[in-house]
């Protein structure tokens, strides 16, 4: 069994916002609830802590930079991003939108993600992406929302639902590491197709995302 103490030792949402952040607690007890090998992931990794983010367009910045690169490569490049900007903080959306392509390769970035950051950054100054009512939209709506910019596909989009906007039955078919957690949790011979994994996860509703993380955190236990 999982102690009550490890369920509740999570940070508690403290955004302010029209929506109110999911009970990640309540999520872990269903999710050991109605499958018990989730007992010991739990116990290993506590329960997730995520909170909306007050930045969205700086966290899906961020997530373009990063893609395709290892978390320290990228790292150091988006440190390089934000230093082209007074004071080294992440640019107005106009000021972004209007920094030329080569400035932004001085600093690392690819001329794919160049382009792609200047393009979220012009949907935002033209309010076709409206930053401030991201909370208060379905995820199919920010799906909608966020796919015609450039360099943002429904792998992003799911990653910016769970972990940006804190949304909970989030289930992200296509993330390989997901895949891998889900095979060894539910002891498969091949990675489950996009189909399978929907139907193995079904029971997880209305926690998909915890689920999704808690395959990740298979991958990081013995």
């Amino acid at each position: 069994m999982v102690s009550r103490e490890v369920i509740q030792s999570a940070t508690p949402c403290r955004l302010r916002l029209v929506v109110t952040c999911p009970d990640w607690h309540a999520a872990a007890s269903h999710l050991v609830r109605i499958d018990s090998r989730f007992a010991p992931l739990v116990a290993a990794h506590g329960v997730p802590n995520w909170q909306p983010t007050r930045q969205p367009v700086q966290h899906l910045a961020r997530a373009i930079v990063y893609q395709q690169l290892s978390g320290k490569a990228a790292g150091t490049i988006y440190k390089r991003f934000l230093t082209l900007f007074p004071r080294g903080r992440f640019p107005s959306a106009r000021r972004l939108a209007a920094t030329e392509v080569a400035k932004l390769r001085q600093a690392g970035l690819s001329q794919a993600k160049a382009l792609a950051v200047k393009d979220l950054a012009a949907h935002v100054t033209s309010r076709r992406l409206r930053p401030a009512a991201l909370h208060t939209l379905s995820n199919e709506e920010i799906a909608a929302a966020l796919l015609p910019v450039r360099g943002i596909g429904p792998w992003s989009v799911d990653m910016f639902l769970m972990f940006a906007l804190g949304r909970p039955d989030v289930l992200p078919v296509g993330d390989l590491g997901v895949k891998k957690g889900a095979q060894r949790h539910f002891r498969l011979r091949a990675l489950p197709s996009a189909e399978a994994l929907e139907r193995l996860a079904e029971p997880w509703r209305p926690f998909r995302s915890v689920g999704s993380w808690y395959m990740w955190r298979h991958l990081d236990t013995p």
